[in-house]
């Protein structure tokens, strides 16, 4: 999609530079795939030469906004849960070295597989402010519906940071679609907790992400009960799938995670 609004690319752009109108550049690959009338100036942010990933001596690792997909798979290829939301994009070599891991958590399009590996991880997100201004946010308050977020205007994505004990945490993963190389209808990450809980992240079935917690090892009842929560105008109704098959093969993958990571 050409952007024929707009009028100059700022490189390198830094916070400050905004102004309305503008639209932060990362990969491209979200920017450019609709048309963006409103759109006059680019803020490039690889150029600023933002360090892609650092890993902390707690064990925490601190990805930049910038980082791409396939960096990001080749770096963190160690830890199984990185590896399948990075596929889970299904996309060519082209993508995966060009769209950035905080690109696809600010589309916040349902099956961004970024937003269901930094929720189920329990990261959280370091935003700017074009006055300079900083705050942390948990990335799974972040995305609030389909194709929103709490960022602010003139805000931007600095970075993420995925902390050591849930990256080497047991994980466990179910994706599903219509098609066997279709766009994510269903994408459920199960954790378990060190004190012998299990966390539950639901997401691409439903507007925005879901997490589910227990304490404890919940029975199939427990799960059952707590996924009864979600309704079905939860779940996202297009040509990728029905609401209540989503809500069923949410369950049914749910099902399977518990009994994977609890029994």
């Amino acid at each position: 999609m050409d952007l024929h609004t707009v009028t100059e690319v700022i490189s390198p752009a830094a916070p400050g530079s905004w102004r309305p109108g503008d639209a932060w550049l990362g990969g491209g690959t979200a920017l450019f795939s609709e048309p963006r009338p409103d759109v006059r100036r680019l803020l490039d942010l690889p150029s600023a030469g933002w360090p892609s990933l650092r890993v902390h001596d707690d064990g925490a690792v601190e990805i930049a906004a910038t980082c791409t997909i396939a960096d990001l798979a080749e770096r963190l290829a160690r830890h199984g849960i990185v590896r399948q939301c990075c596929h889970a994009f299904l996309a060519s070599f082209k993508i995966w070295n060009v769209a950035t891991v905080g690109g696809n958590l600010c589309a916040a399009l349902p099956a961004g597989p970024m937003i269901s590996l930094t929720v189920a991880l329990d990261a959280t997100l370091l935003l700017l402010g074009p006055d300079g201004t900083q705050r942390v946010v948990p990335a799974a308050d972040f995305v609030t519906g389909q194709g929103t977020t709490l960022l602010r205007d003139g805000e931007l994505l600095r970075s993420i940071r995925l902390p050591g004990e849930a990256l080497g945490s047991r994980t466990a993963y179910r994706r599903g679609s219509l098609h066997r190389h279709g766009r994510s209808a269903v994408l459920v990450i199960g954790r378990a907790e060190p004190a012998g809980g299990l966390s539950l992240t639901i997401s691409a079935a439903t507007h925005r992400p879901h997490v589910l917690r227990f304490p404890s090892s919940p029975s199939a009842t427990d799960l059952a009960e707590a996924l009864a929560v979600l309704s079905l105008a939860d779940y996202v109704d297009d040509v990728h799938g029905r609401p209540l098959w989503r809500q069923h093969l949410t369950r049914h993958y749910a099902e399977q995670i518990r009994a994977e990571l609890v029994e």
